[in-house]
């Protein structure tokens, strides 16, 4: 469970009933975000109110009937997707912080420069939602946002969210570490092991994953292998 001190009201009104859970905001905006959420330890209190400041409890006949069933988790998962949670200033600020930085990391590793084929510094990229005045909802999706962000951002800053192909060619000596790194960076889309024990394959990835890529392929094989950039 967690702290009364922690919890915030998630509230929701259906018809002429009210109902109120006490859940941690972190918790509630992961449910909302789609993430696997732990419901019953992240309340509170585990009952479903009509006023929590009363501590008045609504009563099993209304909660059947207004969500067709008295689990408490369902009814707490309902309240929170289709209702309102109530921040403070300090916690909605804290959450529109981290719902930016998920943003940005999500836009810096699938996004690059169309004309260039490069990756954008996350720097670039928070100075582009600054300046186009970008708004985070602390409730709404990340994954929705990133959509709306680059259309925002994107007269401002050229962009495009796009995966590359990379060949790649590995000598026998290095084969151990770096075919894990290889395969497990992004979608292996041929591979082919030569005559003299080295490896050649074609990798696709989110094109904002290539320097990261690169600095380590290059780290694990001390430089020793061939890369190249696909049309």
């Amino acid at each position: 469970m967690t702290s009364l001190e922690k919890a915030v009201i998630a509230r929701l009104t259906i018809g002429d009933n009210h109902f109120e859970i006490l859940v941690d905001p972190k918790a509630a905006v992961d449910l909302i975000d789609g993430k696997e959420v732990d419901i019953l330890s992240s309340l509170a209190v585990d009952e479903v109110f009509k006023d929590a400041r009363k501590g008045e409890r609504a009563s099993e006949e209304v909660i059947q009937k207004c969500f067709g069933t008295t689990d408490i988790a369902e009814v707490a998962k309902q309240i929170i997707l289709r209702g309102n949670i109530q921040l403070t200033t300090e916690q909605r600020h804290e959450m529109q912080k981290r719902k930016f930085n998920q943003i940005v990391e999500i836009i810096a590793k699938n996004a690059m420069d169309p004309r260039t084929k490069t990756p954008h510094p996350r720097k670039r990229i928070e100075l582009a939602m600054e300046e186009a005045g970008v708004h985070i909802d602390p409730f709404k999706p990340v994954d929705q946002q990133v959509k709306e962000v680059i259309e925002k951002i994107r007269p401002i800053l050229p962009i495009s969210m796009e995966q590359v192909k990379i060949s790649v060619k590995i000598p026998a000596t290095h084969i151990g570490k770096a075919y894990g790194i290889v395969r497990n960076f992004g979608t292996l889309l041929k591979e082919e092991w030569q005559s003299d024990g080295s490896w050649v394959g074609i990798i696709q990835i989110p094109a904002g994953l290539q320097a990261e890529f690169y600095d380590k392929i290059n780290d694990v094989t001390k430089g020793n292998v061939e890369t190249k950039l696909l049309s």
